[in-house]
């Protein structure tokens, strides 16, 4: 088989090669506005997290919440004992 060199081949190849970058490229550009997306999406979230946080301590500012004392804690400080340790040469 012989193959001969033309220049609508030619053309044809250097088309193919710019088609191919092109598309490279839209895709690339597609994928980190994605990329961007979900990194906006994720700072929004927390921006609301922190706002929640900050009105509910906001509102609860200066005011004084007593709480009971825990049997269940002293309990478990009763039960932990002391381990001794051997040191190793």
């Amino acid at each position: 088989m012989i193959v001969e060199a033309s220049i609508s081949g030619l053309f044809r190849t250097v088309l193919i090669l710019i088609g191919a970058f092109v598309l490279l490229r839209f895709l690339g550009q597609l994928m980190m506005a994605k990329r961007n997306m979900k990194e906006e999406k994720k700072i929004n979230y927390r921006q609301r997290e922190f706002e929640k946080e900050r009105s509910q301590k906001l509102r609860n500012f200066g005011k004084v919440n007593i709480f009971q004392k825990s049997t269940r804690k002293s309990a478990v400080i009763e039960e932990t004992q002391d381990v001794e340790f051997e040191e190793l040469d």
